[in-house]
């Protein structure tokens, strides 16, 4: 179990990860389900390993390139509660605006043909914009 602890540490000492991370890392190391959850476990009790923490450096580092919905989708696919994401998404920012730069560094201009507007449309989509802060922008609303 020591070598376990010593594990987590150096894992967590590179950066945060998730409880369901951190712990999808260290199983195959671990003896038992009950060794790793009683490291797991420890190390929150310490506040070594916190999601709520993960989750808010996370939106912070990657806020500004993508959407509500992507963040959202990428933090519970790393075993983020709803709770711990909805409390970290406002960190970001407006999205309206995010969304914004976004489109200002990639296109910068309005479209001049609907198939223009559709390329920036999906674009957008796929960082993970809701379509309210993609029509804004396209519309020029909110200068």
């Amino acid at each position: 179990m020591p070598d376990l602890r010593i594990k987590a540490l150096q894992l967590l000492t590179r950066r945060d990860h998730s409880r369901a991370e951190l712990k999808a890392r260290l199983a195959a190391e671990a003896e038992s389900e009950a060794a790793l959850e009683a490291v797991l476990d420890a190390l929150e009790a310490e506040h070594l390993l916190s999601d709520h923490r993960f989750a808010s450096q996370r939106v912070a580092s990657r806020g500004a390139r993508y959407g509500n919905a992507r963040l959202q989708q990428e933090l519970r696919r790393q075993g983020v509660t709803d709770d711990d994401i909805a409390a970290a998404l406002p960190e970001a920012g407006d999205e309206t605006e995010r969304c914004r730069a976004v489109w200002q560094r990639k296109f910068g201009e309005t479209p001049s043909s609907p198939q223009e507007r559709a390329k920036q449309m999906r674009f957008l989509q796929y960082r993970g914009f809701s379509g309210e802060a993609i029509q804004r922008v396209l519309r020029g609303g909110d200068e």
